[in-house]
């Protein structure tokens, strides 16, 4: 053992690699040699067994451990039944943060997938279409925390009689109107942020909602044409039937990543002004203000409200392939 761990030499080093391989080789011919003498349920349960445990220790678990504390007072020590729910649900600042989310869930994926969809069929088969195509995908490169900082530039807000350094509220000037607290005023702050969300997701929808466009058979364009179907009926009758799956998967997978938005939030205004949302105010409760029973709460109802969406999801996707 020794002489493996000390070796210096090229030669060594090569004995070593040479052992490494001959061994995990041997370990191989091993499992293999003794999965053909078992019943064949044997190897199964040893493959699958590690994945199930994994899930079960990494996700269920830490699930059932939430849901149980979330019936416990903040320190985990004692039984309350509903109280946090009822806390979560009728106390005026948590109310603030559901309404934000309901805000962030209804806006975010529909108006991504509007402009989404929208560019895309602008810029198919145009001269400039990869380029274009690009530009609006770009922010999808950029992490939230990144778009967050630039967009708290894009806000920046300083006097009237100062030099403005933020893009929006130079353009109020030029319009002759006062620059404006854009992330301090709520309700209109938590909509600010949710144009961020908007701006990245929109690459994401066009990406997608393009790649459907072009799968669309010449054939069924043509015929629309010869039935005297142009333009905007065109696009109505032939081109958003033709899509509606794609637009159901664009939909629903903003809107899931929509209701776990933590990094907007946080970098921008770390939820002050009345901005915070579900995820947001999670991880507040639970790491900074340590109210593991009122953020344990939240997380379950983050968890609840996923499940339509999921579900929904789920069906269309059966529907789609008994249609084909």
């Amino acid at each position: 053992m020794d002489w493996i761990l000390n070796a210096e030499t090229p030669f060594e080093k090569i004995l070593v690699m040479l052992v490494a391989i001959a061994l995990f080789t041997a370990v191989m011919a091993a499992i293999l040699f003794i999965s053909d003498t078992l019943p064949r349920w044997i190897p199964a349960v040893g493959f699958l067994a590690p994945a199930v445990l994994m899930v079960a220790f990494g996700l269920l678990w830490p699930g059932i451990r939430t849901i149980m504390d979330s019936f416990k007072n903040n320190n985990g020590t004692a039984g309350v039944g509903f109280d946090n729910y009822v806390e979560v649900l009728t106390n005026p600042s948590f109310q603030v943060i559901l309404l934000n989310t309901l805000a962030w869930v209804i806006l975010v994926p529909l108006l991504s997938t509007v402009f989404g969809l929208l560019y895309a069929v602008l810029v198919d088969r145009t001269r400039f279409e990869k380029f274009a195509k690009t530009l609006i995908f770009l922010p999808m490169a950029i992490s939230m925390v990144g778009a967050s900082i630039i967009w708290k530039f894009v806000y920046e807000f300083k006097p009237a009689n100062a030099p403005q350094t933020g893009i929006a509220n130079q353009v109020l000037v030029w319009l002759g109107i006062e620059p404006q607290q854009f992330l301090l005023n709520p309700p209109w702050n938590t909509w600010f942020l949710i144009v961020i969300m908007i701006w990245i997701q929109t690459g994401f929808a066009m990406t997608i909602l393009s790649a459907a466009i072009k799968a669309i058979p010449d054939d069924i364009i043509e015929a629309a044409s010869i039935d005297g179907s142009t333009g905007w009926k065109t696009f109505i009758n032939v081109t958003v039937p033709s899509i509606r799956p794609a637009l159901i998967v664009v939909i629903t997978t903003i809107a899931m990543a929509t209701l776990k938005v933590f990094d907007i939030v946080r970098t921008a205004t770390g939820g002050q002004f009345d901005t915070s949302v579900i995820a947001n105010e999670f991880y507040a409760q639970t790491f900074v203000r340590n109210q593991r029973g009122i953020g344990a709460t939240l997380a379950v109802m983050m968890f609840i409200l996923v499940i339509p969406i999921i579900i929904y999801n789920v069906r269309q996707m059966k529907i789609s392939e008994t249609e084909r």
